[in-house]
């Protein structure tokens, strides 16, 4: 394999580069990698070397190597309330009792739905489910919703990514007579809601062991959950006469909520995504077969296409759709039905990307009176609030900041919101901060993430607060966003070989960085912009040999118009993402293009 070995770690930039075109100094990830036993690293392979450099302790290589749910999998019982709740729904199991499954609107909250609902189907009863209209009912259980659900025979509900701050809508339930499990990762406040059962690794009262979970989504504490109740169905003789769920087949939808939900992924999530993965290949599910013949995925999926093409999908029927495709197709049996919902979910995202992009550049549009705000706070009134999250993830990339978009409703006087952050800056203590203090109708979520409800009047109280309270967060998260590099490679090292052995120390997503090459140096041959604002290369090293690159919505930026027109004469370092381009006969190897530096 055409590679240098692993550069020596230091202080000093990589490659000599303090300041690239995007204005980022470049440092080798992991420092100066002292090992103990292994100071230089020199014994390590390429694969232990990431893994390195990801926080693996060097006597748990072997653990993080080939990632099991056999080595990563907690004792259930350390939650509080999973015993509890395990109970209950062996109870209801075993006298067929009704049940409810009430989830969220998005990717983590239909497949921990489809979850629940495909165990306890396999388990010999078949339960409800409720999915709440975003626009109509919002984030959330409804009491309402709750009461109804109660009134037609319902005995029990467990509410599904949600739920964790309902105490108005948990205290109707109660009322109602109908007792409810809670089963939501997001952050609990001191105060609990009225529930029989709260399991939720974020909760202020949780033991260290059950804490340091906390970056689960809400399918995978769906999961702990279902082995909880297998393992108590198990104790009362429930299975001397049938088999047991296949627990495994269910880590597909575990994989598909965990990525989609940007979990994560060391540790458990690790775990769960690699094995998830092999489910995916099998294609046994009969929705999830007939999304990815709708994403046109006709290899075995990577973690990226969980992301990108089949959650996307998902959460088009919840943001400009009906809310209950998503857990519709995920429990079909019908392949005519699977077929059916996946070409409507295409539609739909087809449609919401169009909304999105005119959100987006409304959005971007109020950007240049924002510049010195620690966290950019964005208002619309006719703005899609099924699109808010994407956007708002967009101008995060953009602005390397916070950035929450708000769309605003003029005949109520108030405005849905959703938030996303950067590494370093825990958005959802922020605005659960801003509603404690009274600024918020509503709001919550966790470190990358947050929703909120306001009123159109406290928009500019809400920025103010977020800015003081957030703005030293922010300094220090960005002054620590240097571009952080694996490997540096001459352009014959990029290789189909070496994308494979990149792959092996995977998958990667949020807190477990998919790898970055440092390529040249090069020259540019060709560079043109293709589809909408992409920058596509090809560039030769001294090697002789040549490699292509594309960066993604970059044309238009400094990146992007260095390369495309000031190029002529100049040697570059490039960096970026190794990946397989599929799109010919043979796949390829090319870099997915981030940043980019003068060699000389």
């Amino acid at each position: 394999m055409a590679t240098h070995p692993l550069p020596p770690r230091g202080p000093a930039p990589a490659l000599g580069v303090a300041a690239s075109l995007s204005g980022k100094a470049w440092r080798w990830r992991g420092g100066n990698m002292e090992i103990e036993g292994d100071p230089r690293g020199l014994a390590r392979s390429i694969t232990e070397q990431l893994l390195l450099t990801r926080g693996v302790a060097p006597a748990d290589l072997a653990r993080h190597m080939r990632p099991t749910l056999r080595a990563f999998l907690p004792d259930p019982s350390i939650f509080r309330d999973m015993d509890a709740a395990a109970e209950r729904l062996a109870d209801c199991v075993m006298a067929g009792e009704r049940v409810t499954i009430y989830g969220d609107y998005d990717v983590d909250g239909a497949t921990s739905a489809a979850l629940l609902i495909d165990l306890l189907r396999q388990l010999g009863h078949e339960a409800d489910h409720y999915i709440p209209d975003r626009l109509l009912e919002g984030y959330g259980p409804s009491g309402e919703a709750l009461v109804r659900l109660a009134e037609r025979g319902t005995r029990l509900i467990v509410t599904v990514d949600c739920g964790a701050m309902a105490h108005e809508a948990l205290a109707m339930a109660r009322e109602a007579g109908v007792e409810v499990i809670v089963v939501d990762h997001h952050k609990c406040p001191p105060e609990l809601p009225p529930a029989l059962a709260l399991v939720n690794p974020n909760r202020l009262d949780e033991s260290d062991a059950a804490a340091a979970h906390g970056h689960l989504a809400a399918v995978g504490v769906a999961f702990l959950l279902a082995v909880a109740l297998v393992r108590t169905l198990r104790a009362r003789g429930w299975f001397a006469q049938r088999p047991e769920p296949d627990l495994i087949g269910l880590l597909d939808l575990v994989a598909l909520g965990t990525v989609a939900d940007v979990a994560a992924l060391h540790g458990l999530n690790r775990a769960f995504v690699a094995q998830g993965l092999k489910v995916l290949a099998r294609r046994a599910r009969i929705g999830m077969a007939a999304l990815m013949d709708a994403s046109r995925l006709t290899r075995a999926p990577r973690c990226s296409d969980l992301g990108f093409a089949l959650g996307p999908r998902i959460n088009a029927g919840g943001r400009i759709g009906e809310a209950t495709l998503g857990v519709r197709l995920l429990t079909t049996a019908d392949p005519e039905e699977a077929r059916a919902i996946a070409a409507q979910l295409s539609q739909l995202n087809e449609e919401r990307r169009a909304i999105e992009s005119a959100v987006q550049e409304a959005a971007e549009a109020q950007l240049a009176g924002q510049h010195n705000m620690a966290v950019q706070v964005l208002a619309g009134h006719g703005w899609h609030p099924g699109v808010i999250g994407i956007v708002a993830g967009r101008i995060k990339e953009k602005t390397g900041k916070p950035a929450i978009v708000i769309a605003l409703d003029e005949a109520e006087g108030q405005g849905k919101g959703s938030g996303r952050s950067i590494s370093g800056v825990d958005l959802g203590a922020g605005v659960i901060a801003a509603r404690e203090s009274g600024l918020l109708v509503a709001g919550g979520g966790h470190a990358m993430a947050a929703g909120l409800t306001i009123e159109t009047a406290r928009l500019a109280d809400f920025a103010g607060f977020l800015d003081e309270r957030l703005a030293r967060e922010v300094d220090r998260a960005r002054a620590d966003q240097a571009m952080l590099l694996d490997l540096a490679l001459a352009p014959g090292g990029l290789t189909a070989e070496l994308v494979e052995t990149l792959e092996a120390a995977g998958p990667y997503g949020v807190g477990w960085p998919a790898p970055r090459v440092a390529i040249g140096p090069v020259r540019i041959v060709k560079a043109d912009v293709v589809g909408k604002d992409h920058l596509r290369l090809i560039a030769s090293g001294p090697d002789g040999r040549s490699l292509k690159a594309i960066a993604f919505r970059a044309a238009e930026s400094e990146l992007g118009q260095t390369l495309l027109h000031r190029h002529q004469g100049r040697r570059f370092y490039l960096a970026g993402r190794a990946r397989l381009d599929d799109w010919g006969a043979r796949p390829a190897a090319e870099l997915q293009l981030e940043d980019a530096a003068f060699a000389d």
